[in-house]
């Protein structure tokens, strides 16, 4: 591992949680000079980000910096995401993927700062650590260090021993630790812990985003969105920057509990994990994107679709964002697109969301051939299609006749 001159300056990814708030503890006790920096990825409040900050230099951070990702997960994971419908296990839309941006900028600021040390709050559990890892491994020379991780090793219950360490510092880490671990970002917001992790019920509480139908407004709300090549442009006819259009979705369609799941993954190192997750954007883009992508792509082009929806579903929930086989599948999704331009109606009465109407220039339809309604051909081509179509099966189910 390549060292430096500044081999104790050390660049902390800082959420301002239990966890990186022990890691900075930590990084300051061993003597590191230890930049704080938070990547905001959209979802929480200015107030929260100024608190973050606050927390950082009352542990001791050299320097807090705040870097805005919320443009930069639109491009580089929001796009492809929504161009190949990917869902984790048909269910999951990847809302872990921020964390690769993250760990890029964080290494940006290594290199700005002369350092190759990179410091983050992974456990040695969860599928982060794979993100983390991975990525910081695929784009440089640099030093690992995880404190957490390294933890583990030494004591049995490391949130006890975390908190205990974090006690008599100036920072209330209690306010970080609640029933529930919460994590937001522009994409949505997953909640875990108590009885989620048990397999239990979520109670009322863990509605966050999505409210309880008790709150749902009454009437029916209706949302055009317009695509350009397979990328969200706009809103009910306003041009929107892509943050601000999932933002915009969020709160208008969380409004009616849409976008609520809860999910059970296998985690890359052999546990189940459970979560409940919100994502009112995500749905909507996802939901919308695929009625317009079926019906002006061609059948072999939406058979093909999911199958390569599914492998890039998988390198991005492991850890394989970097990896050249992920950019060669984007390259075949962005070709897809060409003519994936066009406006979808999605509506909502609460709970669930329907793409309601498609209007594109591109719909693959001839105007004298309609859908249980009229064609341009026969009945007796249609009979000759069957036959032909079918006669391996037609064949096969005879002899079987015969032998049995």
């Amino acid at each position: 591992m390549t060292t430096t001159k500044n081999s104790k300056k050390v660049v902390l990814a800082f959420s301002g949680g239990l966890d990186t708030c022990y890691c900075l503890w930590h990084l300051v006790k061993e003597g590191y000079e230890v930049h704080t920096v938070f990547i905001s990825t959209g979802g929480i409040s200015q107030n929260e980000i100024d608190k973050i900050a606050e927390r950082a230099e009352l542990l001791g951070s050299t320097k807090h910096h705040t870097i805005d990702a919320q443009q930069a997960i639109w491009d580089e994971f929001v796009i492809p995401l929504v161009w190949s419908g990917a869902r984790q296990l048909g269910e999951y839309p990847l809302l872990c993927s921020d964390r690769y941006v993250i760990v890029r900028l964080c290494l940006e600021l290594c290199e700005e700062l002369d350092t190759k040390n990179f410091s983050h709050g992974c456990t040695g559990m969860g599928n982060d650590q794979m993100r983390f890892d991975l990525t910081v491994m695929s784009l440089g020379d640099y030093q690992i260090i995880a404190p957490v991780r390294e933890l583990q090793e030494k004591v049995d219950k490391v949130r006890d021993y975390e908190l205990e360490c974090l006690k008599d510092t100036p920072v209330d880490i209690n306010q970080a630790s609640k029933r529930y671990s919460i994590n937001e970002n522009l994409l949505g917001i997953t909640i875990s812990g108590s009885e989620i992790d048990e397999f239990g019920a979520p109670t009322e509480d863990t509605h966050v985003w999505s409210r309880p139908r008790s709150e749902w407004p009454e009437e029916t709300l209706q949302i055009k969105v317009k695509f350009k090549n397979g990328v969200a442009v706009s809103l009910d006819g306003k041009s929107l920057q892509g943050p601000e259009i999932i933002k915009t979705l969020n709160e208008r369609l969380g409004a009616y509990g849409v976008g609520r799941h809860i999910y059970t993954g296998d985690v890359s190192l052999g546990l189940k994990g459970r979560i409940v997750f919100e994502c009112p954007g995500i749905d909507a883009l996802l939901i919308a994107h695929k009625a317009l992508n079926d019906v002006v792509n061609t059948k072999l082009q939406n058979q093909f679709h999911q199958t390569l929806a599914n492998r890039w579903a998988e390198l991005v929930y492991v850890g394989y964002f970097y990896d050249p086989h992920k950019y060669d599948l984007e390259a075949y999704l962005k070709s897809s697109q060409s003519n994936v331009t066009g406006t979808v109606t999605l509506q909502t009465s609460g709970g669930s969301l329907l793409a309601v109407a498609v209007d594109s220039d591109n719909i693959l339809q001839d105007d004298s051939a309609v859908y249980a309604q009229s064609c341009d051909w026969s009945p007796s081509e249609a009979i000759g299609f069957i036959k032909l179509s079918g006669q391996s099966t037609i064949m096969s189910q005879r002899i079987r006749r015969k032998q049995g």
